[in-house]
């Protein structure tokens, strides 16, 4: 059945389910840690093509695979070099993905026709089950509709895929919040392609100085390097208008306007609906509150969205490169 058709999507706890409607080449929305992903049996391309079409996302932007542990990963990649082993004993399980030259047994479809895979092993206990019980890897973008606001909660994946996916594992709200750092490994010095849920600091200190992409940069109707790096991407359907951390926050005079901000701020700034994601000393917080803050001011009626920038160093890095693609104009 094309992902096209209406089917009537449920959510629910049920991992035997999730599993057998996998192994039929279905689509199941997962929980991760990151956030919930649309996920899809990486070895069957016909499968694959169907999250393709679910989310209306351009064959260009490839997917990331998801395996229960380090020997997975070891087959779908054909090269495990000793940085990546290293790096993998440091956060795996956990929100790190790596670029590694894949093994003949991924699908084009997966890859965007790139020589290199991104695989990753998820820390959420309930996917990790899910991923010993259908002993395949899965193929799984965020499970929302292309280029929007990611999800952290079952709801939030209903809301834009009910309808064309089979089924939700519930596994509660998303621990971290933010998408997972993307590392690749294909040239001689470890490259950052995407900032994420381990920090750069924290990847320094186990591979030593990466060399990082221009942000916001590249041809964006060919293969990407990874998933998440057009420049417009996470994106309300509210404009989004950045402030710099240090600038005092005042709405637009005579528009709606909703104030997405962290740590301090006066208690009356004269917005029509503020979203407080958490405090100045402990990003994490604001980090597992980005997505639905967001989602909750774009569902509000508001003319604008007025976001305040973070810190550029640890999640702050990873939550600023969200900002900055959700703020590009799509026109």
């Amino acid at each position: 059945m094309s992902s096209g058709s209406c089917r009537q999507t449920v959510a629910g706890t049920d991992l035997i389910r999730a599993a057998e409607l996998l192994r039929a080449g279905r689509l199941v929305a997962i929980p991760t840690e990151t956030v919930y992903g649309l996920a899809a049996n990486a070895l069957n391309p016909a499968a694959v093509a169907e999250v393709f079409e679910a989310k209306q996302r351009p064959a260009f932007d490839p997917l990331i695979v998801h395996v229960p542990d380090r020997d997975a990963a070891g087959r779908v990649v054909s090269e495990f070099p000793p940085l990546a082993e290293r790096l993998a004993a440091a956060f795996w399980p956990g929100p790190l993905t790596l670029v590694l030259p894949r093994h003949h047994c991924i699908p084009d479809l997966v890859t965007s026709g790139l020589p290199g895979v991104g695989v990753r092993v998820p820390a959420h206990p309930l996917t990790q089950r899910l991923l010993r019980e259908v002993d395949c890897p899965l193929a799984a973008p965020s499970a929302n509709p292309f280029g929007g606001i990611s999800p952290t909660t079952p709801q939030h994946v209903l809301d834009g895929l009910g309808g064309r996916i089979d089924y939700v594992l519930d596994g509660g709200p998303c621990a971290v919040g933010v998408e997972s750092t993307v590392v690749s490994l294909m040239q001689e010095r470890p490259l950052l392609l995407r900032p994420g849920g381990v920090s750069l600091e924290e990847l320094e200190r186990v591979a030593g100085p990466l060399e990082r992409l221009a942000a916001l940069s590249g041809d964006e109707t060919t293969p990407q390097p990874a998933p998440g790096m057009l420049s417009r991407h996470y994106a309300p359907r509210t404009p989004l208008v950045l402030l710099d951390e240090q600038s005092a926050a005042r709405p637009l005079p005579g528009r709606r306007c909703g104030l997405l901000t962290w740590g301090e701020f006066p208690e009356d700034p004269g917005f029509d609906r503020i979203c407080q994601l958490g405090p100045s000393e402990n990003l994490r917080i604001s980090a597992a509150n980005f997505f639905a803050g967001l989602r909750d001011l774009d569902s509000a009626g508001l003319d604008v969205i007025i976001a305040r920038l973070f810190t550029e160093r640890g999640l702050g890095l990873a939550l600023n490169d969200r900002l900055r693609r959700g703020a590009v104009d799509a026109h």
